[in-house]
């Protein structure tokens, strides 16, 4: 039995609600009618042309006309059902179709004008493909039987006329007549087409009237697709529990149903159930639920079930291929897509006009036009080249390998084949290259054509003005869509959203999914308020469409890039309520909106909660543990993404050497530059991808104080002329305050021919802050204009202030900071008090020190070095006084940490914990440090102050916790190899002293990077000149 209708209550079929399909059939415009006074209805003239043929005597002339077209009828069934070849189905349409129009002018010579005669004419019309005889047939009717109402439905259903399927079945329930178990199905299926969610439960309450339609299999099977087209699969899953005879396409349907909402743990889930019941799945059922994997991300999980369907099921058949490769491509991973192509080949699979499809985004992606040339050819020699979907993929192709010229040709070459696909592919094609005069001028170009433009191609230029952020171009369009009587889609929405999410008009994307939650418009007449304003048209707002998985994901994005997390939070529950938690590309979203909104604990519970998590969803979770300060727990999940048989990407090793860089882990980068040797890119290869790993292994021998290292690799790579590349190499110098190594590869990249951008003229700047060259760094800044056409920048201008204000130009600094044509940042503000900071300036000290208060009003160690300023004055007063304003505001000092890599170990240290379980032998080791400093120099360092100790308040202004001597201490217990360790705050004058003495004490390099400066210290010398 199936289960009661939701949503509403059955209503009998004699009182159908209207619906767009409903407002009366309107058949195509009648050029051969003519309606004769006082006569009957049945007056419809063929072709003049047509001769009138002669009946045999003593013959009825009735009966003869209806063995003429049961004759005519039997050769089209015949035809069809004898071999069942569509060229021998059209010689038999194109005999019988000159043979219809004869018998129509018989019988209009004769007189015979009756509705059984009409009838079994309007049927044959059809058959033939005949369709506009028959429509004006069948209007003029005065009696129509049940068969031509059956045949025109089917005929409308097998050329996706949904619209007029509805129409027609609405017609016949007028004229009094019922659809049986075989006619049903066509008709749900139109309402599922349509997501014509009224009609279609009109039509299950008149199921559950019908013992026998409730019971039909084939009738349930349809009401579950339905439900499920609709967004109602609760309804669905009801309909399959309650049919008490189920099939295989019952459970396909369902699994289907799942693998398009991406509920992809369900569809399994399902599958496994179907198997456990005795049925087996057949190919179309593994094909679904392969498809849904790759769709919804899932790609290791397809790739596992294409080689279960090897071993275990029906052999792969091509739409089983080019489901994956779809996938993949969809997915953006578009080397996987090639590897599974040559796999297909490998299988002995010819490549069909889907899989050449399928396949030319993945070559567009890859840049490997060749390959795009090759399946052009074979295209070509196997007849896919004029299909229109090959045609548009390879337009798509050629634009995007920037041979336009190419495209154009294709697209000229299909002559009177243009589809819209191929006219859509062009516009979406000029789109991207922003080209939009071109798109107006194919928009004319179409109509002239006879393809007026269609709901895609709207979207495809709806889109492009999101993107543009250009809203009012993207609203008008939205109203021409609506005077051309297009109704928007789900992509409709999905476009603006994603375009205005990408272009920074995050809130109006926001926006635009809060409408979508809203529940249907009420009439204006019927409401007591007002409608609110809206930036929106009208006809957004009274769009009914609801939000999907790539709504969703858009929304999310959006509110993530603007640390909203209570609205993601609201979004979240929707997912919940909505069961689309489990859709990856959702829930790898939710990690990183959790992760940039500084909810790193419930990222991870998010991903945790993932059952089939994807190579992208642990890079963003690194990702975000590196947002959130948390680089050691970031590498820890390396190890385990391995485990579970994800394969890293280039992404994945980038994040990763990232994190190494963040706590100066050289040994794991190290590791991980060995395995990127071994199993992603040798240190040979030249690709792109290649080169943009090598930057991001000289950026992590940077970072972790090895230039030797970094110097290896660029030495490897230095043939080629790739900026960033250079600008890497160039920061490496000037990060360790190499001046004159800088300065020589500055002018090596001019020999070359490699010219600067902003980011190398920052490097240069900074190294000659560092160093002290004030003249060099003046003259290379009053170059940037002049000789390299490059504006200054704010972050140049923070670079010249340093070097004035360490030079001891305060003054001079201080008028640039009031002269930029920026309005200074606190960046700037903050570098001209470490300038002060340096040369004991406490008036202008106090003037930056004031910005930075109203700037950055929170941050603590603005007052602690305004408070170090006055110290070092001799002001103790006014050093106590910033204290003092500091606690009356209720602000605390940020508990600091430190780490530092010692094998494959991480060890963390933070300000005042005593959790280290190797504690007391580094305390031990820091006391016997600190007697040497004082027996041998006199130094005397602070003590070690945990929480219980004393409170931050009391504790000298010089002085902080001292996190980093514990890490240092640990480090020269552990190993005589150099000290590198990474603190995530400025270290105070006391340990910076402290750490000099151990280099010079313990003949070791130590390396310790703050948050403001890289410190080199050697025989206890500091690389920052004690100015950081």
């Amino acid at each position: 039995m199936l289960s009661t209708a939701p949503s509403c209550s059955p209503r009998s079929l004699g009182k159908i609600s209207p619906s767009p399909y409903t407002n009366g059939f309107k058949p195509r415009p009648k050029t051969q009618i003519q309606f004769l006074p006082n006569k009957p209805s049945l007056i419809i003239y063929p072709p003049a042309s047509v001769p009138v043929p002669l009946l045999p005597p003593f013959q009825n002339p009735t009966q003869t006309v209806l063995q003429r077209i049961d004759t005519c009828l039997s050769l089209i069934s015949g035809s069809r059902h004898g071999g069942g070849e569509w060229r021998k189905e059209k010689v038999a349409s194109d005999v019988v179709g000159s043979e219809v129009k004869q018998i129509h002018a018989q019988i209009l010579k004769l007189g015979l004008v009756n509705s059984v005669i009409g009838n079994k004419l309007a049927v044959l019309y059809l058959k033939v493909g005949m369709e506009e005889s028959a429509v004006n047939l069948f209007v003029e009717i005065s009696t129509r039987e049940i068969q031509v109402y059956a045949t025109l439905i089917g005929y409308y259903g097998k050329l996706g006329q949904w619209e007029d399927v509805i129409s027609v079945f609405v017609l016949m329930v007028e004229d009094g007549f019922r659809p049986d178990k075989f006619l049903l199905p066509k008709i749900i299926k139109a309402c599922s087409e349509l997501e014509e969610l009224t009609m279609g439960v009109s039509i299950h309450g008149y199921v559950l009237k019908e013992i026998e339609l409730s019971l039909d299999v084939f009738v349930g099977n349809s009401l579950i697709d339905m439900y499920a087209k609709c967004r109602d699969l609760n309804s669905s899953i009801k309909i399959f529990d309650n049919m008490q005879q189920k099939d295989v396409i019952s459970w396909t349907t369902l699994v289907t149903a799942h693998s398009n909402a991406g509920l992809m743990d369900d569809a399994s889930r399902i599958f496994e159930s179907m198997q456990a019941h005795g049925i087996a799945p057949d190919l179309i059922c593994w094909n679904a639920l392969l498809s849904g994997f790759s769709r919804n991300g899932c790609v290791n999980a397809a790739f596992s079930l294409l080689e279960d369907m090897k071993q275990n099921g029906p052999n792969p058949g091509i739409n089983s291929w080019n489901g994956v490769i779809s996938g993949c491509v969809q997915n953006g991973l578009l080397g996987d897509a090639l590897n599974v192509f040559v796999d297909m080949l490998g299988n002995i699979q010819a490549p069909d006009g889907i899989t050449v499809a399928s396949i030319l985004p993945a070559c567009s992606g890859l840049q490997k036009l060749n390959l795009g040339k090759e399946l052009h050819a074979y295209a070509i020699k196997h007849g896919f080249a004029e299909n229109a979907y090959v045609g548009g993929s390879l337009i798509d192709m050629y634009f995007k390998c920037g041979k336009s010229n190419s495209a154009e040709i294709v697209f000229s070459n299909l002559k009177d084949k243009k589809t819209l696909t191929i006219w859509n592919e062009m516009i979406a094609a000029y789109t991207d290259q922003g080209r939009m005069s071109m798109v107006s001028e194919l928009l004319q170009l179409m109509e002239k054509d006879g393809s007026p433009p269609n709901i895609i191609t709207y979207n495809t230029i709806l889109s492009a003005h999101a993107r543009n952020g250009d809203k009012d171009q993207a609203f008008a369009q939205f109203r021409e869509m609506a005077r051309l009587g297009l109704k928007p889609n789900i992509i409709s929405l999905n476009s603006l959203i994603a375009g205005f999410q990408q272009c920074g008009l995050k809130i109006e994307a926001l926006e635009l999914v809060r409408i979508m939650q809203l529940p249907p418009p009420v009439e204006q007449s019927n409401c007591d308020q007002p409608r609110p304003q809206s930036i929106f048209p009208d006809n957004i707002l009274n769009t009914v469409i609801h939000p999907n998985v790539f709504t969703i994901s858009s929304a999310l994005s959006a509110s993530a890039d603007l640390k909203l997390k209570n609205q993601g939070k609201e979004i979240h529950g929707y997912i919940l309520r909505n069961y689309l938690e489990s859709n990856i590309f959702v829930s790898s979203t939710l990690v990183d909106l959790y992760s940039k909104c500084v909810d790193i604990t419930s990222a991870t519970k998010v991903f945790r909660q993932i059952s089939d998590t994807s190579m992208v969803t642990w890079n963003i979770l690194m990702s975000g543990f590196n947002y959130n300060g948390k680089p050691e727990s970031a590498l820890r999940l390396f190890p385990e993404m391995l485990e579970q048989g994800i394969s890293p990407s280039l992404v994945t090793m980038v994040i990763l050497l990232s994190t190494c860089s963040a706590i100066c882990a050289l040994n794991l980068g190290r590791g991980l530059h060995s395995y990127i040797a071994k199993n992603i890119i040798s240190d040979n290869e030249s690709s792109v991808a290649a080169v943009t790993v090598q930057t991001s292994l000289i950026n992590m021998y940077a970072e972790c104080g090895s230039v030797v290292d970094a110097k290896m690799v660029f030495e490897k790579y230095s043939h080629s002329k790739d900026l960033g590349l250079w600008n890497s190499m160039i920061s490496c110098y000037s990060l360790h305050g190499m001046a004159s190594d800088a300065l020589y590869l500055f002018d090596k990249m001019e020999e070359l021919g490699i010219k600067p951008d902003h980011i190398t003229f920052t490097a240069i700047l900074s190294v000659c802050n560092h160093q002290g060259l004030m003249e060099v760094g003046r003259r290379f800044f009053n170059s940037m204009e002049y000789v390299y056409a490059i504006h200054p920048t704010l972050e140049h201008f923070t670079c010249m202030v340093g070097i004035l204000g360490d030079a001891g130009l305060i003054e001079e600094a201080l008028e640039l900071v009031r002269n930029m044509p920026f309005e200074p940042d606190s960046c700037v503000w903050a570098t001209l008090l470490r300038s002060c900071r340096i040369h004991f300036n406490h008036v202008i000290g106090q003037i930056a020190a004031g910005k930075l208060f109203q700037l950055e009003p929170t941050n603590t160690s603005n007052y602690i070095i305004l408070s170090n300023i006055y110290a070092m004055a001799g002001m103790w007063e006014a050093s106590r006084d910033v204290w003092i304003s500091m606690r009356g505001r209720g602000l605390k000092i940020a508990t600091a940490h430190t780490l530092i890599n010692i094998g494959s170990t991480i060890h963390v240290f933070k300000a005042g914990e005593k959790r280290h379980p190797g504690l007391r032998k580094i305390l031990e080791t820091c006391d016997e440090l600190n007697y040497k400093m004082e027996q041998t120099a006199g130094f005397v360092p602070q003590e070690v102050i945990f929480d219980d100790d004393e409170e931050v308040d009391e504790i000298d202004p010089f002085g902080c916790f001292h996190s980093e001597k514990l890490a240092i201490c640990c480090g020269v217990m552990s190993s005589k190899m150099p000290i590198r360790v990474s603190k995530s705050a400025r270290m105070c004058i006391d340990c910076h002293t402290w750490s000099k003495f151990v280099s010079k004490i313990e003949e070791r390099e130590v390396f310790v990077r703050d948050g403001c400066f890289y410190h080199h210290f050697i025989n206890g010398v500091c690389s920052c000149k004690d100015k950081w």
